[in-house]
């Protein structure tokens, strides 16, 4: 199939990978405009151009893929499919209306749960046994076109946001090059989704969601700092100063302290009361310091009982 493939981040890329190995012609790869980053601010390409150029395929950036120019570039693209995998942009009625076989997306949750931007780290957050990609065809609506394939993927109980991100990225490139197989050979039966998803829009992830609330309950901020892991870390303030948590532990004790509070300190971590239940922080980094085992960070600073975090 000639296909006209469209993504940005990491998670795009192995799906690139998996429909170039089973042979299929990339017309064209759409992602987003290069970005300054890092602290000299050089501009830096996407993960998927990069991939794309690796296979001398030719890239487009458009900064908005509704102008006109650029939809006349991808009706000249001439594709059969259009394949899209967390482009970062809304894809118009005029580019859904171009390929024969649709626009289809891949989408890692199962639908009709977690619609939106931030579908794995959500998951994750919110407890979830299950996850998994479901390849959809594109509509109007926010994640809301008929499914057409979907594959589960079980989380693990020490499942973060990044391991859940490569297993996900792993099943939706296979899920999508089976489909475009069962597409090509008119095998696909589409399957209407609910109007109702059962659970909230899954929203982009801001910084800001990593301030862990110590009034919440243990299991639940241990799940937060799972879910924010690597990006863009739980975190807390010691002393004024950004104290991201990496790994934490649900511990089966209680004590009288007000959340947030340093219970005691030593060779396993630093247990802190939460709302319910104590927490104990296994691994973690204060400002300017590298990434470290809660052993290691004790014995270079010192957290005393009764110690308050932020």
């Amino acid at each position: 199939m000639r296909v006209v493939f469209m993504g940005t981040p990491d998670f795009s890329v192995g799906t690139l990978e998996a429909i170039i190995a089973a042979k299929h012609e990339v017309a064209g790869v759409v992602t987003q405009p290069d970005r300054p980053k890092g602290r000299g601010k050089a501009m830096q390409a996407t993960p998927v151009k990069a991939a794309a150029l690796a296979h001398n395929i030719p890239v487009y950036q458009p900064e908005k893929v509704r102008e006109p120019e650029f939809v006349e570039t991808l009706k000249n693209l001439k594709p059969d499919v259009i394949v899209v995998v967390a482009f970062g942009q809304i894809i118009p009625a005029s580019i859904l209306e171009i390929p024969p076989m649709g626009c289809i997306n891949v989408h890692a949750s199962l639908l009709p749960k977690y619609r939106g931007a931030a579908p794995i780290q959500w998951a994750v957050i919110d407890g979830e046994k299950e996850s998994g990609v479901t390849i959809m065809y594109m509509d109007t609506g926010l994640d809301t076109g008929d499914m057409l394939a979907k594959t589960v993927v079980p989380l693990e109980e020490d499942e973060t946001g990044g391991s859940l991100f490569d297993k996900l990225s792993d099943a939706g490139a296979k899920l999508l090059v089976e489909t475009l197989t069962k597409l090509e050979l008119g095998q696909v039966k589409p399957e209407k989704q609910p109007k109702d998803s059962p659970n909230a829009y899954a929203r982009m992830i801001k910084k800001t969601d990593g301030l862990i609330d110590w009034n919440q309950d243990a299991e639940s901020i241990e799940r937060l700092i799972r879910g924010m892991n690597p990006w863009p870390s739980a975190y807390s303030y010691l002393d004024g100063k950004t104290l991201k948590i990496w790994i934490a532990s649900v511990c089966g004790e209680e004590t009288k302290n007000q959340s947030g509070t340093v219970v005691r300190t030593d060779k396993t971590g630093i247990y802190v009361q939460t709302g319910k239940g104590v927490l104990r922080l296994d691994e973690l980094q204060l400002e300017g310091k590298k990434r470290m085992t809660s052993d290691a960070f004790l014995r270079g600073f010192e957290v005393p009982s009764g110690t308050k975090l932020q």
